[in-house]
């Protein structure tokens, strides 16, 4: 099997969220995420930080709008077009504001759009805490039609599984760049959306910083710090006001040649440390 996605060297580039009340979000996203709302409109609203992005559209709460995932070159994204076209699936229009002209999006078993792109040039420089937007993972009633979805037609590679006891699959880790994953899934009963998405704050160090951060704008931590078996990384998560699960993470496994590993459902796979958040 090829891993189209991987040779491509998609990467995680933002995310649009759907809000009730959009402006509140971006706000917020602003203020915790460390990063400048940066344009407001009644259709968008856009918050940039040092290799994050984040877009807010008006709709119904805790609903992914789109994933903008940034191939590494022209040649990556004709890949990735091929592919999408070879495997027979509908192409339609990508509505992200930071991919150059020839960018497409796809929908998923559960009917996300997911775009890929190259991204638009942009020399700016932000300041604020490291944190470059890292994965995106979502809640599922059917893991394996995910699977099938990003592994089989999109080509990402899968690093690890965690099984229930009698087999079935709890979670899948997928990966279409050197990390450990850009996009998972959680078996969660009764919903078919996001469960979150995560920064990567690069070393335990910036974990601290962004808890004393977190903490100066009143924020708690709703999890964590912890310490994931799948991927190794620490993180914290805290929420938004539309009550999103945002994550975090610090270390997550470089991906070089392996297998993948599977993992049981269990307390300790979830987090190493202590408590854990089980979906299922």
């Amino acid at each position: 099997m090829t891993h189209t996605a991987v040779q491509a060297g998609a990467y995680l580039h933002h995310i649009a969220y759907e809000s009730a009340n959009p402006k509140a979000l971006a706000e917020f996203y602003s203020r915790a995420m460390d990063m400048e709302l940066v344009h407001e409109s009644a259709e968008a609203y856009r918050c940039e930080g040092p290799r994050r992005r984040m877009v807010v559209v008006p709709g119904e709460n805790k609903k992914l709008a789109y994933a903008g995932l940034a191939c590494r070159n022209a040649e990556g994204l004709d890949l990735m077009r091929a592919r999408v076209l070879k495997e027979g699936l509908p192409i339609e229009a990508c509505p992200s504001p930071y991919f150059r002209e020839g960018a497409f999006g796809v929908r998923d078993a559960n009917n996300h759009l997911v775009c890929f792109g190259l991204a638009q040039d942009d020399t700016r420089t932000f300041k604020g805490i490291q944190g470059p937007t890292q994965h995106l993972t979502y809640a599922s009633e059917d893991v394996q039609a995910f699977v099938e979805f990003y592994v089989d037609k999109l080509g990402s590679q899968l690093t690890d599984r965690v099984l229930h006891d009698d087999g079935r699959l709890a979670t899948a880790f997928t990966t279409s760049n050197f990390e450990h994953h850009t996009i998972a899934c959680f078996y969660t009963p009764g919903r078919n959306g996001v469960d979150h998405h995560s920064y990567e704050a690069g070393d335990w160090d910036y974990i601290r910083d962004w808890c004393d951060h977190l903490a100066a704008q009143g924020i708690q931590i709703m999890w964590g710090p912890g310490r994931h078996g799948p991927g190794n990384n620490i993180f914290i998560f805290i929420t938004d006001p539309d009550e999103n699960w945002i994550e975090i993470s610090a270390e997550l496994e470089v991906i070089y040649d392996r297998d993948t590993v599977d993992w049981p459902q269990h307390p300790r796979t979830l987090n190493k440390w202590g408590e854990a958040i089980l979906r299922s």
